[in-house]
């Protein structure tokens, strides 16, 4: 669909436009191509009209040298800088294409001209005299091929959500998107809220992690508290999973913490012998690395939680790299902060009771992303299920 919203994007800016050539590929394993003229009403609006175009894949003709100005300071840049997309970008340097490495959404292109190199920095970690790619020219972004007929979840799903798509057919085919992508030895990453223990789901979550589908979790402080607490004291926030009753209020919540403090640490709770089951009793046994970020809200926190917001975002980009798959878990903070860390290539499922959650992180850029509205509680089950048939 690239071409339609290249055609739309140049309706929208009120633009014209003549299709001077198109080729239909004849078999589904032909690419098409299209040339058009683009015409503007005076060259500051065409390259308003060009800037939206690129963005979308398109390039011209002429392949001119990418421009690139230093940063004036620390954490400054010229004011011509270009913005990255999370597809994947390549600029022109020295006569060839240079692919951009540490791709992110939002953030800026720095470019080493004599070792031909260009990779993305976040504003806060640029520095003076770093050389900042500026304006359009000579960046070429290619979106995510779509094959015409599908294989698993991502080719036989479109970015609508739904409460009324099939979630059981749904979870099969992500049980064999997962399945493949660990026997590839491709990266899984999860991202979860403490929603996972509230539904009863943090035993499914752990055996997911015992099954060797989870290489690294991505949450905050709550979801390692509520853990603690239900594997301790068998409620989460008070509340007794199986029978809804509530037992010592927020008291356990706090017991929780307390027994992991005067512990040191969870590895240390586990080492003792006091934490024998749950989400983080898995990740720690296995080796498996995760990342805890502070919120103004936390309790405690306990002591694996990273309380510099910063560095909480580093150890979280650290982690997805390489990633091949992620699923997002109930949390809308923490899922729309990891999906602008992803470029359009990496498989993505959202999870969530809530729709707008999962609206929210497609409209803000990770298009790519399966949504399934479901209770993460339900959802959890039924995917170690069908993974557990696997041999």
């Amino acid at each position: 669909m690239i071409l339609t919203k290249i055609l739309d994007g140049i309706m929208d800016k009120q633009g014209d436009f003549e299709i001077l050539e198109f080729i239909v590929g004849k078999r589904k394993d032909d690419q098409s191509h299209a040339r058009l003229q683009v015409i503007g009403e005076s060259l500051e609006h065409l390259n308003t009209i060009l800037r939206e175009l690129f963005r979308l894949g398109a390039t011209v003709p002429e392949t001119p040298e990418v421009s690139y100005t230093p940063a004036p300071r620390d954490m400054v840049l010229p004011d011509d800088f270009y913005s990255t997309t999370h597809h994947s970008t390549s600029v022109y340097m020295g006569g060839e294409w240079v692919e951009v490495k540490g791709l992110m959404m939002d953030k800026q292109i720095v470019v080493d001209p004599e070792e031909g190199r260009a990779h993305c920095k976040p504003i806060r970690l640029v520095k003076a005299g770093d050389l900042v790619v500026t304006g359009e020219k000579g960046i070429r972004i290619r979106l995510p091929e779509r094959p015409r007929e599908g294989v698993g979840t991502f080719e036989f799903m479109t970015s609508d959500v739904s409460p009324e798509k099939p979630a059981a057919l749904i979870i099969k085919k992500i049980a064999e998107d997962l399945h493949r992508t660990a026997e590839e030895g491709g990266k899984i990453v999860v991202v979860a809220g403490p929603a996972v223990v509230h539904t009863g789901g943090s035993p499914s979550l752990a055996r997911l992690i015992e099954l060797g589908y989870v290489d690294a979790v991505l949450s905050g402080n709550a979801l390692a508290v509520h853990d603690v607490e239900y594997a301790l004291f068998g409620t989460s926030l008070g509340v007794e999973l199986g029978e809804g009753a509530t037992t010592n209020g927020y008291r356990n919540h706090i017991s929780a913490i307390n027994e992991v403090n005067k512990a040191g640490s969870l590895r240390a709770l586990i080492e003792g012998g006091r934490l024998k089951e749950g989400i983080f009793y898995q990740l720690i046994k296995r080796d498996v690395p995760f990342a805890l970020a502070s919120s103004i809200r936390d309790d405690g926190p306990i002591t694996e939680v990273i309380q510099s917001s910063v560095e909480a975002q580093t150890r979280y980009m650290e982690l997805v790299e390489g990633a091949d798959f992620v699923i997002m878990l109930a949390s809308t903070l923490h899922s729309i902060a990891v999906g602008n860390m992803l470029t359009s290539q990496v498989k993505i499922v959202c999870v969530d009771i809530n729709p707008a959650v999962v609206t929210k992180l497609i409209d803000r850029g990770t298009s790519q992303a399966v949504g399934i509205v479901t209770d993460v509680g339900t959802f959890l089950p039924l995917l170690v299920s069908e993974l557990e048939k696997n041999p």
